[in-house]
């Protein structure tokens, strides 16, 4: 397919498909970093329940820097990887006292945030500043496979950037981005998935019995107030609670104050 095809053809379905979302609507910087900490390995149906809560709560970069990581942890509860709601404390801290409460407009200066790699440092550039930055997540990479690819095996996103970078919208990057991602959720729907074609491609591991379970249970029971590792042993009958909260200390998701861990 010609490139000026694909462009078209992306464009067509999103203006006729298009998702409604409430960070698309109001892409102010808070919204936008909120959300995309939130889609990181969790399903948008569930961040659609939980995105307007946490905002709610939490509604600006500067309330929720004054709060605690306890009170964003709870908030957080129902999304799953726990230190994705540490870091996003983390970083509205960072812009609270290193930046005057302004997201910086720079890729680079964000890929030294907590949690934000190269890609989310990316997209929270295009989506909140409209710039014609390039990344590559799931459903984009989902898309240029299928449409360029569709023969070759083994592929590397250095294999797809450049497709990414001649496609994207210089005019409304932001939008682009949002119908690549639609039309690529859609062709989940339709095809097998391209993605198992990509270098990249890894299946998430099973929740039930996991240490992410472990880790998550922990947590909640923290949250409920300070306990002893016996009481936590007591009620997470498992040889590996010890190692999972040996991990949290050492992400400073918890703390240990005489002999009771706690999440301040």
């Amino acid at each position: 397919m010609r490139e000026q095809e694909f462009i078209q053809l992306v464009w067509d379905y999103y203006y006729q498909h298009k998702r409604p979302m409430p960070w698309r609507d109001n892409t102010n910087p808070y919204w936008v970093i909120v959300s995309e900490i939130m889609l990181q390995q969790t399903q948008v149906a569930r961040v659609l329940e939980k995105f307007p809560i946490f905002i709610k709560q939490f509604p600006s970069f500067e309330v929720l820097a004054a709060s605690s990581l306890g009170e964003v942890l709870q908030a957080w509860q129902g999304l799953g990887y726990n230190r994705r709601g540490k870091y996003l404390w983390q970083i509205a801290q960072k812009i609270m006292q290193e930046y005057d409460g302004v997201l910086p407009d720079n890729p680079d200066i964000l890929v030294n945030f907590p949690g934000i790699g190269k890609a989310t440092a990316a997209s929270i550039i295009a989506f909140t500043y409209n710039k014609p930055t390039i990344f590559i997540e799931t459903n984009i990479r989902r898309v240029y496979i299928h449409h360029f690819f569709s023969e070759a095996e083994n592929i590397s996103d250095n294999d797809l950037l450049p497709f990414v970078e001649r496609t994207v919208s210089k005019d409304n990057p932001r939008e682009w981005y949002y119908a690549l991602m639609d039309y690529g959720t859609y062709l989940k729907t339709q095809i097998i998935n391209p993605n198992r074609k990509s270098k990249h491609y890894t299946r998430q591991s099973v929740f039930e019995g996991s240490n992410r379970q472990i880790r998550s249970q922990i947590i909640k029971l923290l949250l409920q107030g300070p306990k002893t590792l016996a009481q936590i042993q007591d009620i997470i009958r498992d040889n590996r609670v010890q190692d999972n909260i040996a991990s949290l200390l050492k992400e400073e998701l918890i703390q240990n104050e005489k002999n009771y861990y706690i999440i301040s």
